[in-house]
């Protein structure tokens, strides 16, 4: 097999368009990569199905990134494959250095000032054993409020080919937001009022706007892409693995963003959060 080199593509990968949540970070943050993204839209949602399905998804999609793209790091931008599959993927590929995201329940534990979190993830994530195993790691002086909000990854990757302005999807979206958000509790900075809310699915990261408006300006929402990107960043920066002084003479990293879906909905994601053109993006057999 051909041995990845430093200017070899960083590999992404979600369950949707959520992970382009974390690409836009991680873009920032490392402008010289090369990127290849990929979509399982054709499985879609993660949070929705078994363990064992997403396991095997996870390990075919990083072996089809290892053999076709050569990469030299795989960051799992989706939060249910993190927690289904990452120590399985460290052990099926163990020269491969793989970054996973998951809730960022420290930092708001760290920051929250009424010692009340909301996280709002899939329900693949909240009921898996590694979320469990972090909640109780913070969970001495912090009391998480818990919520699975199913239908709403579904909502989003729907909402992506919507106009902007609004369609049956954006109203769905609002729509779950207001139940889910409403049966966590009161928010605000009142002693007993949930005052930090963590984004724990790539996806949500893009109504971030229509949380805000619920839950007011001084509630504090955190979401994982830019600590993935900087972790990622460490890593490379450990094996002497960033994009060589060739490549980052000034000249951007490529990107490629690839779909086992319809590729209209990554192409209408690419426009809209990530201003790519079409031609950046390709389909791919299930």
């Amino acid at each position: 097999m051909h041995q990845p080199s430093s200017d070899s593509p960083i590999g992404v990968f979600d369950s949707g368009v959520g992970g382009l949540s974390v690409l836009l970070e991680l873009r920032r943050e490392l402008p010289h990569e090369n990127f290849i993204y990929l979509a399982d839209t054709g499985n879609a949602p993660y949070g929705e199905r078994g363990d064992e399905f997403v396991k095997q998804r996870t390990l075919a999609i990083a072996q089809h990134l290892q053999n076709e793209h050569q990469i030299k790091a795989l960051v799992v931008a989706c939060n249910t494959a993190t927690t289904a599959a990452v120590e399985e993927l460290r052990k099926a590929f163990p020269e491969l250095p793989v970054i996973g995201v998951e809730p960022a329940l420290k930092p708001a534990a760290s920051s929250s000032q009424t010692h009340r979190v909301g996280v709002i993830a899939t329900r693949g994530t909240v009921k898996s054993a590694r979320f469990e195993q972090l909640r109780q790691a913070f969970s001495e002086d912090t009391e998480f409020r818990v919520q699975a909000c199913d239908g709403l990854v579904k909502a989003i990757e729907r909402n992506v080919e919507e106009p902007a302005s609004g369609g049956e999807a954006a109203e769905e979206i609002k729509a779950l937001c207001a139940r889910y958000l409403g049966a966590m509790g009161e928010f605000g900075l009142r002693t007993g009022d949930i005052d930090t809310l963590v984004l724990g699915c790539t996806h949500y990261v893009f109504i971030k706007d229509e949380i805000r408006q619920l839950l007011g300006p001084d509630v504090h929402i955190i979401d994982t892409g830019a600590p993935v990107a900087r972790q990622t960043r460490r890593i490379l920066d450990k094996r002497n693995a960033l994009a060589s002084e060739d490549a980052a003479s000034g000249k951007e990293g490529t990107v490629r963003l690839y779909t086992t879906g319809g590729l209209p909905a990554l192409q209408a994601a690419a426009r809209r959060w990530m201003n790519l053109a079409p031609d950046y993006c390709s389909a791919l057999p299930v």
